[in-house]
């Protein structure tokens, strides 16, 4: 890096040419001086005193453009990009070849980093948090955040650190341990665990805001890696199931239960680390936002038009469809109804709340112009899986409605970030089948006591490219 104190000055050779013309005519009058004097008596007198006073004029400017010939100019120092704010800010911010670039004590720009996440107890004592700092120094691991959860035992430090990728977990974990940390918890980290937590958090809410569904989806993000389930308070059979929580919630280690707005209990379980009571707070707030907006769906709409040149229009259904899906069941044929639950036909409708249900997934309707549904798709949270259905009614079959349904499902799954949808059918529906092979997607048989489980393995190259968007073979249905 180039300092202001080293870099040279441009030439200027303006002044050059006015300087050797006034040499010129310093020459010149000396001359005329000379020729006038010598021929005085005291000529020659007036003429060493004339040299001396020449010689010690330059001598004294010589010794003054030595002595300020590295000063800046008026202003420079403070308006300069090089000057003092930025270098201040350089060594800040890791400039290369400074306190974090070139040095022993920070990483390389140009050496290979990894992002961890860490979490450690320590005791609450003075120079404790210090002693961590000291010891990840040694590493030349830097602290990108920290977050302190005093508890009762100790005080709880979470870190998001960015350290060489040649320092291994286990000897992360080892350093932090001789330094004091105890209950230590390490994992690799993304460019997502950047994000500041208080605007991750803003964000979640407005996802929540809008779309009851995204609840799960935001306290997945918002917790890390973690199962969700959501029990009802009442079964499908009518029955009530004991499953309560109080208003203010219950959080045991690593399970919380919230209680759920729209009845029962989100119980939220990880393996490690424990939760912390922040942590506890923030998914509260989350669930009481939730309660507080009530029942709500996007409003969004997309309209198709079938081969035959019927429109008909896709959209996001919930509680306010129930009556509408019954109609539906009533006009589905036994077969129809029989390859979507495989179960008795005459408890069909027993499944509408709880598929209609924002809270356990994401419901799509194909409805015609007049106000009819003939179509349901389902996206449904099974813990940390996700299972698609569909439901096309008989006279709407073979036209590529639930191909459509099925495409827009996977997407969704896509963006909630799911890593595989799978879906339960017979080995015999054919239309459920071809329509998931139609989706161009790593696919997955399994026979499970004579059901087929089909599971896509979701890309999100191959769903760049239209594969699960595009209107292919149309399903009949899917078992739940």
């Amino acid at each position: 890096m180039t300092s202001a104190k080293s870099a040279r000055r441009p030439h200027h050779w303006r002044r050059d040419l006015i300087e050797l013309a006034a040499l010129f005519t310093a020459v010149a009058v000396a001359d005329a001086i000379a020729n006038l004097i010598g021929h005085q008596p005291d000529g020659p007198y007036l003429l060493v005193a004339s040299a001396v006073a020449l010689v010690a004029t330059a001598a004294f400017h010589t010794w003054w453009a030595r002595r300020h010939s590295h000063a800046p100019p008026s202003g420079e120092e403070d308006s300069a990009p090089g000057g003092a704010d930025a270098a201040a800010h350089g060594a800040r911010d890791g400039a290369p070849g400074e306190a974090r670039g070139g040095g022993t004590d920070g990483i390389a720009r140009t050496e290979e980093t990894t992002l961890w996440r860490m979490r450690t107890t320590v005791h609450d004592a003075p120079g404790t948090l210090a002693a961590l700092c000291v010891a990840l120094a040694g590493l030349r691991v830097d602290i990108l955040t920290l977050g302190t959860h005093p508890l009762a035992q100790g005080t709880v430090d979470e870190f998001l650190l960015r350290a060489p990728a040649s320092l291994q977990a286990r000897e992360l974990s080892r350093e932090i341990a001789a330094a004091g940390g105890a209950s230590t918890w390490i994992e690799r980290a993304d460019a997502h665990d950047l994000v500041d937590i208080p605007a991750r958090v803003l964000s979640l809410a407005t996802r929540t805001a809008l779309d009851a569904a995204e609840l799960p989806l935001a306290l997945r993000q918002l917790l890390g890696r973690c199962t969700i389930h959501s029990l009802p308070a009442v079964s499908v059979a009518g029955r009530p199931t004991g499953e309560s929580a109080p208003v203010e919630g219950v959080l045991e280690e690593t399970v919380m239960r919230l209680r759920d707005p729209s009845g029962g209990v989100i119980s939220v379980e990880r393996p490690c680390p424990p939760f912390t009571p922040t942590e506890f707070a923030r998914a509260r707030a989350l669930v009481e936002l939730d309660a507080r907006l009530g029942p709500r769906l996007p409003r969004g709409k997309d309209v198709l038009t079938l081969p035959e040149g019927n429109e008909i229009t896709v959209r996001r259904a919930g509680g306010d469809d129930l009556a509408a899906a019954r109609a539906l069941h009533d006009r589905c044929s036994q077969r129809t109804l029989g390859l979507r639950y495989h179960g008795p036909v005459a408890d069909a409708d027993r499944y509408l709340d709880h598929l209609l249900s924002p809270r356990f997934g994401r419901t799509l309707a194909a409805q015609t112009a007049s106000g009819k549904l003939v179509a349901l798709g389902h996206l449904l949270w099974d813990g940390d899986e996700t299972e698609v259905a569909l439901l096309v009614e008989d006279d709407w079959q073979r036209r590529g409605i639930g191909s459509q349904l099925l495409g827009r499902l996977v997407a969704l799954a896509v963006e909630a970030g799911c890593d595989s949808v799978y879906a339960v059918t017979q080995s015999h529906n054919t239309g459920m089948v071809a329509a998931m092979r139609a989706l161009e997607l790593p696919l997955d048989y399994q026979i499970e006591e004579g059901t087929l489980v089909i599971t896509a393995r979701l890309t999100t190259d191959r769903l760049t490219t239209g594969g699960a968007a595009r209107p292919s073979a149309p399903a009949e249905g899917a078992r739940r």
